[in-house]
């Protein structure tokens, strides 16, 4: 099931039909449906896929000659490779001009863990062949930061050869919800914020059997569940000294979200220690660092708060990394129903306040709101805290929000106190005018409808998060 993506399909149908030759850099987390979004776009087009494995180099050198050597004839000799890479990359040069080839190397950090050379060997043989023909080259990686310094980065040989590049990023809620259309919004909100972005993730659900079946199935399932040790074997292929990154991960899944708690909590070391692999683990995009939306200059700011992206790992080192020893003796029934069920509106929250500011971006960009925005995230301060804060200090106006995951009806007295703390926000940032808006699973009381209709403030539901306008 192929879902959305149409921007990125956009982009490479633009690429795909000008009139020169070009270069383009794929690259993102595993599971993000790169190689997918490759599929898709090659589909109807002469190509040549070629996705590289972790065997040695000169069985990727035989692999790819190969597939270039097929794409020129009819049989291919057994056991035929070209002499070096170089003399298989100008043979790409080959390649009939019409109808336009495609050429995708898929996992190309593999080729490069094999033989650092191959960047330059492809560097030289763009500059003195490839860039004068009709060739669409795309390289692809999952390796974040090997793709952003071995073939992006400013010393990389590869440097300004490059015509684009994108780092794909997970299915937003609204592209998530439609791998679910038997599922209530209700229902497909909670499968994204479980699961997250990634379409791997999401195909392994199913809209035939509610949440918690899922859960139980595809996750907690030592032995058929298909994501119970994915998050385990994400991190061991991609780090060294995996135990200490699960340590840290876990903490931060726990609650543990300030510098000195993830150092106190997770037993890695000093704070010095834990910072770097907090850093790597933000190069990995797994996870962010977080400040209040007021910070002017947010790498300074001592408030900073450390939160997983991935939704997830979010779940996984909250509910399964934590009971592995109850889930290895049989007890995924019970520690989905004593561990899981009682909190699982909490964890629900967390994403419940990431999606509505998502969607306050999403007003903004649509025109939608009455100012323009120039920071959007959340806020907190000693003696208070805002889920959704968009903010125009130049224009002195704020768009000041709360998100409850709750089955009860929102009520006057939730608005009551976030126009307390809004007060408290306008004194401390000079703002002149503050509009508020509300988020709700579950609808408003009749009283607080009435005001809010009075008073122009915004109500918005699961609903509509899930299925913007």
């Amino acid at each position: 099931m192929f879902v959305n993506r149409k921007t990125e399909l956009a982009q490479l149908s633009q690429l795909y039909n000008s009139n020169q030759a070009e270069l383009f850099v794929l690259y993102g987390r595993r599971r993000v449906g790169k190689t997918e979004l490759l599929r898709e776009f090659c589909a109807d087009k002469p190509h040549l896929f070629f996705i590289a494995t972790l065997s040695n180099d000169s069985e990727q050198l035989a692999t790819l000659s190969q597939q270039i050597y097929g794409f020129l004839h009819a049989e291919v000799p057994a056991g035929f490779t070209y002499p070096s890479w170089e003399s298989a990359f100008q043979a790409l040069a080959e390649l009939p001009a019409q109808p336009r080839p495609v050429v995708v190397m898929d996992e190309f950090t593999y080729l490069i863990t094999g033989n650092k050379a191959i960047p330059s060997v492809l560097q030289k043989v763009w500059d003195e062949t490839l860039k004068n023909t009709n060739l669409l080259l795309v390289l692809c990686g999952s390796y974040i930061g090997m793709m952003e310094t071995e073939v992006l980065g400013y010393q990389a040989p590869l440097y300004g050869r490059r015509t684009a590049s994108t780092l794909l990023q997970p299915l937003n809620l609204p592209a998530s919800a439609l791998f679910f259309p038997n599922y209530s919004a209700e229902s497909r909100f909670m499968a994204w914020a479980i699961l997250g972005g990634m379409p791997y993730y999401l195909r392994t659900f199913s809209d035939r059997q509610d949440i918690q079946a899922n859960i139980l199935q595809r996750i907690l399932d030592t032995q058929a569940g298909t994501l119970y040790n994915e998050p385990r074997l994400l991190l061991m292929e991609e780090l060294r000294e995996p135990r200490n990154y699960f340590s840290i991960l876990r903490a931060i899944a726990q609650g543990r979200t300030r510098l000195n708690e993830i150092a106190q909590s997770s037993g890695v070391g000093e704070m010095t220690a834990v910072a770097r692999y907090l850093d790597i683990l933000q190069q990995m995009r797994l996870i962010t660092r977080r400040v209040p939306v007021t910070e002017s200059q947010p790498e300074k700011s001592k408030k900073g708060i450390y939160q997983i992206d991935d939704h997830f790992l979010r779940f996984w080192f909250r509910y399964v990394h934590p009971n592995q020893s109850g889930l290895d003796l049989g007890l995924a029934d019970a520690i989905l129903r004593q561990r899981i069920q009682p909190d699982l509106d909490n964890f629900m929250a967390i994403a419940f306040e990431e999606a509505s500011r998502t969607f306050v971006a999403y007003l903004a960009k649509a025109g939608k709101l009455d100012f323009l925005p120039e920071r959007i995230g959340g806020w907190w301060g000693r003696d208070a805290e805002i889920d959704v804060l968009a903010i125009s200090p130049t224009e002195g106006t704020a768009l000041v929000g709360e998100c409850k995951w709750s089955i009860n009806p929102v009520g006057i007295n939730i608005l009551a106190d976030l126009k307390q703390k809004a007060q408290i926000l306008a004194s401390d940032y000079g703002l002149q005018k503050i509009q508020y808006i509300l988020f709700a699973r579950s609808g408003y009381t009749p009283a607080l409808a009435d005001c809010a209709e009075a008073e122009g403030i915004r109500l918005f539901t699961v609903d509509a998060l899930v299925n913007p306008a």
